[in-house]
């Protein structure tokens, strides 16, 4: 028999995305390398759509011409690994599919070594986790218009299904498009984490909430303009129990991280592109690994954490407003890193079709990804998110109601860099000065920087003593 599909890496998202395409009816053949993990596997799951091999050159031999291998395997040398066991048994147009998550840079050069031998690679972002995987995750392929034509049946079939019902996938761009995006895509989840984390931090804080009480606000949250999976799963996760205990207060604040939100903090540094939420979102969980210290530091500098003036249900409804403001913010940071990217590498991203496939199956899908879909369908010049009279009008409604948010929480001591990076953000692009000629005043003083004027064209240094 002949298979459409090959799957390399049997661990929990490969697992389940073989799962996903063998259900489609597409004949699946995967293949791990500890055959015991393939034999438990198919043991469990094996049908006539999904089997396995034991070894590579029959797993290679027994896919369709030309053929089509997805690999799931550890980011980094393990994916170049592969690729060179891989190679001696490939002919030229089959197609390797590397949906794991790999750096672009990486990506991009696999891109150029393999075309040179005629193989297509595709670098192919998905999300959605475990659950996404086997039941529809959202797809963000790169590669050659060749490759995506031809696993655009086998996406579709199982990606997730937009608010219109049509599949969470897209041609991204060329090479190393499909993985930016969803380095991005993951460095956008870490910003939103840590204003949705800062908004409990300060329920609990200011108004000694329980976990079940905060649980109640997000659940309400999650009917209005803040629908979202991450306010979905949120509220389970604040009302599961322990005994008569709320596990969520029994888990350890040190927040992990596996280099996305990292990787997408340095684009941004790279790119001369502000993106201080997901940065300010990254050093939060550094700092949150700094326990011992912090545990050591709070009783030198104790913080008032008094109830405020300021009823429950009036903090609640600006907190709300803080928060659909600072997604706002966010989001809008994360595209326009993406906007800069696809500039620089000639990449052909519709910013309106990454919007759209990220209302299924992904992480940050939420209702806000539908209104930010129809912004950038309008226009044709990709604006700035802050350009968009609708989006003005959002975040001056909200406005009043995100300053007092911080303000409450800058004088009580409770953190809150995502939120406040997020309106800083606003605050600096929407200011006509700036006290950067300061800056530039210093640095031509001490090191000749020059600097330009804003009465004449020109470079100028000055002789300042």
């Amino acid at each position: 028999m002949q298979y459409e599909i090959g799957l390399i890496g049997l661990a929990t998202m490969g697992a389940n995305l073989a799962r996903n395409i063998a259900d489609k009816k597409i004949a699946t053949l995967v293949y791990n390398r500890t055959a015991e993990r393939t034999r438990e596997y198919l043991q469990e799951f094996g049908n006539d759509s999904l089997q396995g091999t034991k070894d590579l050159k029959s797993f290679v031999e027994s896919l369709k011409v030309p053929r089509k291998i997805i690999l799931l395997v550890k980011a980094g040398n393990p994916v170049d690994e592969m690729i060179t066991q891989l190679m001696p048994f490939l002919s030229s147009g089959d197609s390797i599919i590397d949906c794991g998550n790999s750096n672009y840079v990486d990506t991009i050069r696999r891109t150029q070594e393999l075309s040179q031998k005629n193989i297509h690679f595709v670098g192919c972002g998905i999300s959605g986790g475990e659950e996404g995987a086997l039941h529809g995750p959202s797809l963000m392929p790169g590669g050659s218009e060749s490759s995506w034509e031809m696993m655009k049946p086998v996406w579709e079939k199982i990606a997730a299904k937009d608010f219109q019902g049509s599949p969470c996938v897209t041609h991204v761009g060329e090479n190393g498009a499909g993985h930016y995006v969803k380095m991005v895509h993951n460095g956008i989840e870490y910003a939103v984490m840590q204003v949705m984390a800062e908004a409990y931090d300060l329920l609990r804080k200011l108004y000694q909430l329980s976990a079940e009480q905060i649980a109640n606000i997000f659940e309400e949250y999650n009917t209005g303009r803040l629908e979202s999976y991450l306010f979905e799963i949120s509220v389970p996760v604040l009302r599961k129990k322990e005994g008569d205990t709320s596990l969520i207060d029994l888990i350890l604040d040190k927040a992990g991280q596996k280099g996305t939100g990292k990787w997408t903090a340095i684009e941004g540094l790279d790119r001369a592109v502000g993106v201080s939420s997901i940065s300010e979102a990254v050093f939060a969980r550094v700092n949150s690994g700094e326990k011992n210290l912090r545990k050591k530091l709070s009783g030198h500098f104790p913080k008032s954490h008094l109830s405020t003036q300021l009823g429950l249900e009036d903090f609640s409804r600006q907190l709300e407003r803080a928060l659909y403001a600072s997604l706002l913010s966010i989001y809008a940071q994360g595209f326009e890193l993406i906007k800069k990217a696809a500039q620089e590498n000639n990449w052909n991203i519709d910013l309106s079709e990454i919007a759209r496939i990220w209302q299924g199956g992904c992480i940050i899908r939420a209702k806000m990804l539908e209104f930010l879909t129809e912004m950038y369908r309008k226009s044709t010049s990709n604006p700035h998110l802050f350009e968009v009279s609708e989006i003005q009008a959002n975040l001056n409604e909200c406005l009043q109601d995100w300053r007092d948010v911080i303000s409450l929480s800058l004088y009580h001591g409770v953190p809150t860099p995502g939120l406040t990076s997020a309106l800083q953000y606003l605050d600096t692009l929407s200011s006509d000065q700036l006290p950067a000629n300061l800056i530039q005043g210093l640095r031509d003083y001490f090191g000749a920087h020059t600097y330009e004027r804003n009465d004449r064209p020109g470079i100028f240094h000055t002789k300042w003593e």
